[in-house]
């Protein structure tokens, strides 16, 4: 490495060190404590809707697992941290936490547990994430690899701390919620086991989770699995350490009949979202007609599970019937309002039936909710169905930040717009001298349209005053797609064909032919 590049990238290693609340060791971080707690109140809400969002049929196990996760949180390591608590309608098995305490949990994973000496070794296991900030230094991990490692002195220099941070939060929530490292993941087992002792909790339930872990990730379900084990990757090794640290504390509660008590609305359910998952996957198997048959099994049980109805939407839908359609997403928003999916649903619905105002309404709901490149697409066609060019542009500018078909189709939406709204900057020039030194630009129409009232402006060589020549020329007759039209400017004459160089054109507008 230059020695040049040693002094900065040292530099900002140092000034990003800081302590490990919880172990009280150095760690790499450019992201400070009120930056933490800032990116995980921006993005708790979000993160929630894009995974089912929040369990409502039963308020009080919300307010439970809360109880449960607060408990823990005051015997941590950072007990001042906003912490807060929230169940996830969610059936895969899973927890995470953003930074800043922001902590959620999957109904699909609590119906795993057996008891609230379990649910705390899950919490627990979240909270020191928290504590610890291993959030803010995967961000800085991932922060200094994007910018690149040996090139950090140049990246940096010049740069503040607020610039760095915000080149860290437009990571996303998957540079938070990505695979932790082996050494977090101990270090969250490890101390977690102390906030459950802490709070009077049996550890060895701490145990008991990660041998349920193992079994599960060896069972033929370990794809169903994926999402819980790529975030906190179950082994043998973590078991037998759990174990020994086990063997320091004390014996505690383990709340069994408390927990049951607590769960006893998502168990009383189990067979409806079984029904579910029929569904969902005759679905994928395009036999919509089976997915209501499944689906009906599943209102039985639970008529007011609102994702019930809005994959029953999503059937009537491949059966090409409109009406029932709408009204099981209709069905789905009155039974759950606060959920994006079946607005989203139904706003595309509508759009395709040329209900635009309804199509606008869900879909502008529907991003409020969660902003998707879906929403976005479909608000900008029908903002260019209505001529509002700008408006239009801006949402495509949003869905084609999204990869795949969607993306490409918005960046081809967004070249249309360019050629309605800015037809001129599809004009491309050439200039040279005539045999008699007169300066001549080609102007050359590369759109697919035709263009009229085309207005040009040529900037001359600034002369030994300081002062320029320029002149405007329009050329009224139409230039039809890929025509090329050479004209004289009438601006030089004996000009060397090296002298053309010093001559700048630049297109002012022009108009579409109709």
């Amino acid at each position: 490495m230059k020695k040049w590049l040693l002094v900065p990238i040292v530099s900002v290693v140092m000034a990003a060190c800081s302590v490990n609340p919880v172990t009280g060791k150095s760690q790499l971080s450019i992201i400070s404590p009120q930056q933490e707690v800032a990116i995980g109140e921006k993005n708790y809400a979000p993160s929630r809707q894009s995974q089912g969002g929040d369990y409502y049929l039963d308020p009080t196990l919300q307010t439970y697992i809360s109880g449960v996760g607060e408990k823990l949180a005051a015997v941590s390591d950072r007990p001042a941290l906003p912490y807060e608590f929230v169940v996830l309608n969610n059936r895969v098995p899973n927890a995470w936490a953003l930074p800043g305490g922001k902590i959620a949990i999957n109904t699909g994973l609590l119906t795993l547990l057996d008891d609230e000496a379990q649910l705390a070794a899950v919490l627990g296991h979240e909270i020191v994430h928290a504590a610890a900030r291993h959030g803010a230094t995967q961000m800085t991990s991932g922060t200094l690899a994007s910018i690149g490692l040996l090139t950090v002195g140049a990246a940096v220099q010049g740069r503040s701390g607020e610039q760095l941070y915000g080149i860290a939060s437009q990571m996303g929530a998957a540079a938070w919620m990505a695979k932790y490292g082996r050494d977090d993941e101990l270090e969250s087992d490890y101390y977690g086991m102390s906030y459950m002792a802490r709070a009077g909790y049996e550890v060895q339930g701490a145990v008991e989770l990660q041998q349920t872990f193992v079994q599960l990730s060896e069972s033929r379900q370990a794809d169903f699995f994926s999402n819980l084990f790529a975030s906190h990757p179950p082994s043998v090794q973590r078991v037998e350490a759990n174990k020994v640290r086990a063997a320091d504390f004390a014996p505690g509660q383990r709340y069994r009949q408390r927990y049951q008590t607590a769960i006893a609305q998502l168990k009383k359910d189990a067979p409806a979202y079984a029904a579910e998952k029929l569904a969902s996957q005759a679905i994928a198997d395009k036999k919509p007609a089976l997915a209501i048959q499944h689906l009906d099994t599943a209102v039985a049980v639970q008529p007011a599970e609102g994702q019930f109805w809005a994959l029953r939407g999503t059937a009537w839908e491949m059966l090409d019937n409109s009406e029932n359609a709408e009204q099981a997403y209709t069905t789905a928003i009155s039974k759950n309002d606060k959920f994006f999916s079946p607005y989203l649903a139904r706003g595309i619905l509508y759009y395709k039936e040329g209900q635009r105002a309804a199509a606008v309404a869900d879909l502008k709901r529907s991003n409020q909710l969660l902003p998707t490149a879906t929403a976005s697409y479909y608000l900008g066609e029908l903002a260019l169905q209505e001529q509002r060019y700008e408006q239009a542009q801006s949402y495509f500018q949003q869905a084609a930040q999204e990869g795949g078909e969607l993306g490409i189709q918005s960046r081809e939406k967004i070249q249309q717009l360019n050629l309605q709204l800015r037809p001129h900057t599809f004009l491309a020039f050439g200039q040279s001298a005539s045999s008699k030194g007169a300066l001549l630009i080609n102007v050359m129409n590369t759109s697919p349209r035709g263009m009229r009232n085309i207005i040009i402006e040529v900037f001359g060589p600034t002369n030994l005053s300081g002062s320029g020549q320029a002149k405007i020329i329009e050329l009224t007759n139409v230039l039809e797609p890929g025509e090329q039209v050479t004209i004289s400017t009438g601006l030089a004459y004996f000009l060397e064909q090296q002298g053309v160089a010093n001559y700048r054109i630049v297109a002012r507008s022009a108009k579409l032919v109709n």
